[in-house]
């Protein structure tokens, strides 16, 4: 998981050359939803049911059509690498949205301040250029869509831990996909463009999202998810951060320098403060997960 959607900044930004955004995440999840589905009705595999899949759909229109679509329509704007950056926040939506909700654990002041430190790192990236005098606001809008996409994972996979029914957690992720796909159809129709741009690189990358992003990282992601603390799982962003920024400047060239990297390096120690001082939610709703 910590590899694979590292890969997928990069794998994002070759799909969009052929696929426009919106199209792109649903033919993505509608492919990768229908397949997962058909195995498991071919296995003989419980498949969820009544309650248990209102709540699968729910939280895979959250993480997924919320969550991975922002990320989709904010790589229209800035560098992937500069997306997967900024990611490394999610930590802070995680905990705070398991404070808001019923039975999460209150925000401390140690917690507060991790968050302040990883946000002030955030901020560095804002800062105009020397000579420019003003700051890009399409980096502005790239991390207001990204924090919306953020505030929906987080809000999706916490759901998820705490819904979870008998389905197998990677069963439950293909439910996930296959709602998320659905759900985009309206949104892509709204959208206005569903010209698709053919082309070898672009299709191939479709392909290897399809592959590697959501049947691979996804059921990577629910199965860890239902079986490790949240303390554990949430270390990916880190190393997709490493990895995005890597592939972006070798396949695209996408800058990053001093500014960057400061802001990388505050950011990842704003989170491991609040890592630090924050109990895991896994003790409360690990029960339920395995019901």
């Amino acid at each position: 998981m910590c590899f694979f959607w590292g890969t997928t900044y990069l794998g994002i930004r070759m799909a969009l050359e052929s696929f426009p955004p919106m199209l792109l995440v649903c033919v993505r999840y509608m492919i990768s939803g229908t397949m997962m589905l058909v195995f498991s009705r071919a296995r003989g595999l419980y498949l969820p049911k009544g309650q248990e899949l209102a709540w699968a759909c729910f939280s895979g229109l959250l993480t997924l059509g919320v969550g991975n679509g922002a990320l989709v329509a904010s790589e229209t704007l800035i560098p992937s690498g500069i997306a997967g950056l900024i990611v490394t926040i999610s930590p802070f939506w995680m905990v705070g949205v398991d404070a808001l909700l019923p039975g999460g654990e209150r925000l401390h002041a140690p917690t507060i301040a991790g968050m302040a430190v990883g946000l002030a790192g955030a901020a560095l990236l804002f800062t105009p250029d020397a000579g420019v005098g003003a700051i890009d606001h399409k980096l502005v809008i790239g991390f207001l869509l990204l924090s919306l996409g953020m505030a929906g994972w987080s809000f999706g996979s916490i759901i998820q831990r705490r819904k979870a029914g008998k389905a197998h957690p990677v069963i439950a992720g293909g439910v996930q996909q296959m709602a998320a796909g659905l759900a985009m159809i309206p949104i892509a129709l709204w959208s206005g463009d569903l010209t698709i741009r053919w082309s070898t690189r672009g299709v191939s990358a479709m392909v290897y999202l399809i592959v590697f992003g959501s049947l691979v990282g996804y059921s990577a992601y629910v199965y860890a998810m239902d079986k490790l603390p949240v303390a554990i799982v949430s270390v990916y962003p880190y190393v997709n951060a490493v990895v995005a920024v890597a592939l972006g400047w070798l396949f695209y060239r996408e800058p990053f320098g001093w500014r960057e990297t400061g802001a990388m390096v505050i950011i990842f120690a704003g989170v491991a403060v609040v890592k630090r001082y924050s109990q895991t939610p896994s003790a409360r709703v690990a029960p339920a997960s395995r019901r």
